[in-house]
């Protein structure tokens, strides 16, 4: 995306999610009424289809420090306050206090609905969907993923995957789905699994809840609401090409995070990071170790310009390693000049993915990166599934697609699929 194009969509006249036309807003019955709203979206060429949505009150740049004066107690004075437009973000969706029963009850009605939308937007009915992987930063309940499942119909005997890696979880879930290479011994080899079968795969995160007793104030200014989930049918609507997962753990806290999830907090040479375990018979969580919080905030922000040295260097360099492979298989295939029609990338902020792009043409690699969620902030898990669906009704049969998932931890995954065509 051209920066004058990012220009012209944040000068004030992008309309917040709940105004765009093909949105169905709703209430949900908590604490007087939550707003809601959805959007379904399908293509029918490459067989594929989800939905996506925010709840909470839509706050632009201008009420969100009204906001944060609120919860604070105090008002941000000049050098806190981010120039958020120039970071990407206009809009982004924010809850009132809630009870934890409240939370609990939200979250599970959002949950459910969005998994029904997106099997509906597939041309399948809840009970036909046969597994759902779900990333989530900070899960309101550990067996979240099972209650929406069983509100929204989906069978019990489903295999149900929750993925608590931040920001990278959604799309770590897709790679999960799709790369059999990643499973390691002993472990259910789940992209196996999951061959020509039905899947739901997204992010929701609830993110004015994990934010809500923090006190940092760039994580109060950045993070909202939202919620992407996408159907697949792995080998057949989107066909893994390559990819790869990648470790490289905060040492410094530059982007500390509490793990709301079960994960042991230990740290073994040689091992992954990641825990996998069994929760029921259907149940698999995979969970990310974090560096958390000192003082036990929910979460604590070094900066900007941390962030930036956290993802943009290492992030370039696995993006690369896969685009390498890529071409590799390209050549072995016939293709050389088949290249990626778009890279769906988190929307960490703006300038983030500018720099990005920037490091990967000085490596001679160049692919659309659009930025799409100007309307959201940073959703974490959830950006990446809400920007493929934005993307999707331009997709042709046959594109190839790069997922290009980050997050705090420091976790990585990037794949490239295709298309079914």
């Amino acid at each position: 995306m051209s920066d004058n194009l990012i220009s012209a969509n944040l000068d004030g006249t992008t309309p917040s999610f709940f105004e765009r036309p093909q949105v169905r807003q709703g209430m949900i019955p908590v604490a007087g009424g939550i707003p809601f709203g959805i959007e379904r979206v399908s293509n029918s060429e490459v067989g594929i289809g989800g939905a996506y949505g925010a709840w909470g009150a839509s706050y632009d740049n201008a009420s969100l420090k009204d906001l944060i004066k609120t919860r604070l107690g105090e008002s941000l004075n000049d050098g806190e306050s981010m120039d958020l437009a120039d970071l990407g973000f206009v809009n982004r969706h924010h809850i009132p206090d809630l009870t934890a029963e409240e939370h609990l009850e939200l979250e599970v009605a959002v949950g459910s609905r969005l998994l029904v939308e997106a099997a509906l937007a597939n041309g399948w009915g809840p009970g036909e969907v046969q597994a759902v992987l779900i990333g989530m930063s900070g899960p309101v309940a550990d067996d979240y993923v099972a209650q929406i499942c069983r509100r929204a119909g989906i069978p019990d005997s489903t295999l149900k995957v929750s993925v608590h890696k931040a920001c990278d979880s959604s799309v770590g879930g897709l790679n999960l789905a799709l790369n059999p290479g990643l499973t390691a011994a002993g472990q259910t080899n789940i992209a196996e699994e999951l061959y020509g079968k039905k899947v739901l795969v997204g992010g929701i995160e609830g993110l004015s809840r994990f934010t809500r007793r923090t006190r940092d104030k760039n994580a109060l200014q950045l993070f909202g609401n939202g919620a992407g989930v996408i159907g697949v049918i792995p080998g057949k609507t989107m066909k893994f090409l390559v990819g790869k997962n990648h470790e490289n753990f905060d040492e410094d806290g530059v982007l500390a995070v509490h793990m709301y999830y079960p994960h042991s907090g230990q740290r073994i040479a040689g091992r992954s990071l990641v825990e996998v375990s069994q929760d029921g018979q259907s149940h698999i969580r995979v969970a990310g170790l974090m560096h958390e919080p000192e003082n036990g905030d929910p979460i604590a922000m070094a900066g900007l310009m941390g962030m930036v040295k956290l993802f943009v260097r290492t992030g370039v360099q696995v993006v690369t390693e896969v685009h390498q492979a890529y071409q590799r298989l390209m050549d072995k295939l016939g293709m050389p000049d088949k290249p990626i029609a778009v890279a769906i990338v988190h929307h960490a902020n703006y300038k983030i993915n500018k720099l990005k792009e920037k490091h990967l043409l000085r490596e001679g690699i160049s692919f659309p990166m659009p930025w799409l969620l100007s309307d959201f902030g940073n959703v974490s898990a959830a950006s990446n599934m809400i920007a493929f669906l934005r993307q999707l009704p331009s997709l042709k049969p046959g594109d190839h697609i790069l997922f290009d998932g980050f997050g705090a931890g420091t976790y990585y995954d990037v794949l490239a699929v295709a298309l079914a065509g």
